[in-house]
């Protein structure tokens, strides 16, 4: 299982900063949409030379744009980045297209995606697909991914060696419990940088997913 650093809301500066402090305990580390929104393109390169040896994901979230999108997120050096599952068919072919030229994956955030899409994206064999909650109903609504409530899609139980990220709200505490999934990615954001102890909170999560 390896352990996602999510950063979100900062700096690139500040995005370096906590990468830093935890980074012996990551595996991945994200330039989150909000940090490629706010300081484009940018913010990839800069993380990526932060942190040569780690596996950099930029989330961009595409939609539409694809081949220009993904194009420019592999040229900046990320290993990995995001598509839309509700993006047209279309999009996410090109997406896995310039992937597999790159020598790069795709990560396919199934956020909002209905049951019929899902058995579409189950042809994307070589994808990881991210389980996800979104900000907005982590916040306001207060929703939170529980173990109790978990199930992979049944359309991506076919793939042989389907690879799961499980991303919204991750803690310590939730990993504690998680024995019937077994993902390939664990995304942690704030749980890390907004603890008032990142180093031990990091080392925690990477011991309980070292276990399983």
């Amino acid at each position: 299982m390896n352990i996602q650093l999510a950063l979100d809301r900062l700096t690139i500066k500040e995005a370096i900063l906590n990468a830093n402090k935890v980074k012996k305990y990551v595996d991945w580390i994200e330039v989150g949409t909000s940090l490629i929104k706010e300081f484009g393109i940018k913010s990839v390169k800069e993380i990526r030379k932060a942190f040569p040896e780690k596996i950099i994901l930029a989330d961009v979230k595409t939609f539409d744009n694809a081949k220009y999108e993904f194009t420019m997120c592999f040229e900046a050096g990320a290993d990995v980045a995001t598509v839309m599952g509700t993006a047209p068919k279309v999009s996410i072919d090109i997406c896995m297209e310039v992937a597999r030229e790159s020598g790069r994956k795709v990560m396919i955030d199934l956020l909002n995606t209905s049951d019929e899409k899902i058995k579409e994206l189950s042809v994307y064999e070589d994808a990881i697909f991210c389980m996800h909650i979104s900000k907005d109903l982590q916040e306001v609504i207060g929703e939170k991914q529980e173990v109790s409530k978990i199930k992979v899609p049944e359309p991506l139980t076919k793939i042989k060696d389907l690879k799961i990220a499980i991303a919204g709200g991750i803690t310590s505490e939730f990993l504690e419990n998680l024995k019937d999934i077994h993902p390939y990615v664990v995304i942690v954001g704030s749980a890390i940088t907004k603890s008032n102890n990142p180093e031990l909170e990091a080392k925690k999560i990477k011991e309980l997913a070292n276990r399983r």
